[in-house]
């Protein structure tokens, strides 16, 4: 395997906020052991040394929730000593870690510049929003303090980007939560459309985002975004970059945009890998890393339920002229309609948004 990616949870499920709409606490309500804990020291080792081997190239280790420092900081110095023991000659690592930013203070700030860190630090728009959705354990406000440290990422110069989800409040609101990102110096930014909990109707939720509103949200960000362009104010957002890539014929760098399904290797706390962050469910469990490999599994992808049906998008998909950009998005949004079969719950958003921007798209690519 030239390059391996893998989404390390090395908290699983554990948080110390209570996010309303969080979709991993959710999904593993539908698995038979929700948390697994903190991941040992035995189960790290295999992890790294693992990917490691399987690495020919390049090996990306990115740590996920719940919330990833939860395992402390010492779980993360084992983890860069373990990558000097079994990294081969040649081949490229890199770390990223996403947070909320309650933990970090300047042991970790340090820790993060000194291996280099990709850190994605997640800010839902201004206080109000932030607040009402992502209250810490105590129920207490939480902006304030990751304001705080996404100004001392800057700060120290750690290469960082803001993740925020978008929910009903952030929709209806994103001219204000676009300015405020600017206003605390955040220019690095990714939106994330939430997602409703499993097996429910979409939509019904108090933060559940509509295609309607994801729709006049896009519209409305990309007007900002592409008029702060024109100034000469350097705006990233990764949507609209990879769309702008996509015309210029580069590949993207979201999955959902693949038009199919890519491997993730989600390892949880107890070396159980899934395909996908979306699906780490039992009935999509790959393995454990205590009994196979990543290269093994990688050659195991033809028989696995997860890929048999990996590239079914919208059944409208092959004759919609926004499908080379769009490609169908995220398999997790598909569902059947009655009307009009398999299709994406956000089709109606990027059929709305795509004829809206697709000139100034193609100016800018």
């Amino acid at each position: 395997m030239k390059n391996v990616q893998l989404l390390v949870k090395p908290a699983s499920s554990l948080c110390n906020l209570r996010c309303g709409y969080c979709f991993y606490r959710d999904e593993t309500q539908h698995r038979e052991v929700a948390c697994h804990g903190i991941m040992d020291r035995e189960t790290l080792e295999l992890t790294v040394r693992k990917a490691l081997e399987a690495a020919e190239e390049s090996c990306i280790f990115g740590f996920q929730g719940g919330e990833p420092t939860l395992a402390g900081l010492d779980f993360y110095k084992n983890v860069v000593e373990l990558v000097d023991k079994y990294k081969k000659e040649g081949t490229y690592v890199g770390y990223s870690l996403q947070t909320n930013g309650i933990l970090i203070d300047d042991e970790w700030l340090e820790f993060l510049k000194e291996h280099r860190f990709w850190v994605g630090l997640s800010i839902d728009g201004d206080r109000a929003i932030h607040d009402r959705n992502r209250p810490d354990a105590q129920g207490k406000d939480t902006y304030a303090r990751t304001v705080k440290v996404w100004k001392e990422l800057q700060k120290r110069k750690i290469d960082s980007t803001v993740l925020c989800v978008l929910t009903r409040q952030s929709a209806r609101r994103i001219r204000s939560v676009y300015e405020n990102f600017k206003k605390i110096g955040a220019f690095q930014l990714q939106f994330i459309p939430c997602l409703d909990p499993m097996e429910r109707e979409r939509g019904q939720e108090v933060y559940s985002l509509t295609p309607q509103l994801y729709a006049e949200a896009l519209k409305t960000l990309f007007d900002l975004w592409f008029e702060d362009l024109q100034k000469g104010t350097g705006v990233y957002i990764r949507t609209f970059e990879n769309y702008v890539g996509i015309l210029r014929g580069q590949p993207p760098e979201a999955c959902a945009m693949y038009g199919r399904c890519s491997q993730q290797n989600v390892v949880e706390a107890d070396g159980s890998v899934y395909p996908c962050d979306f699906y780490a469910l039992d009935e999509y469990c790959q393995g454990n890393v205590r009994d196979t490999d990543f290269e093994k599994i990688r050659m195991n992808l033809d028989k696995d339920p997860f890929f048999l049906d990996a590239e079914k998008r919208g059944d409208s998909c092959a004759s919609c002229r926004w499908y080379p950009l769009c490609r169908g998005g995220c398999r997790r949004d598909c569902f059947e309609d009655e009307r009009y079969g398999r299709k994406n719950y956000y089709c109606e958003a990027y059929r709305e948004f795509f004829p809206y921007v697709i000139s100034r798209l193609e100016y800018l690519a």
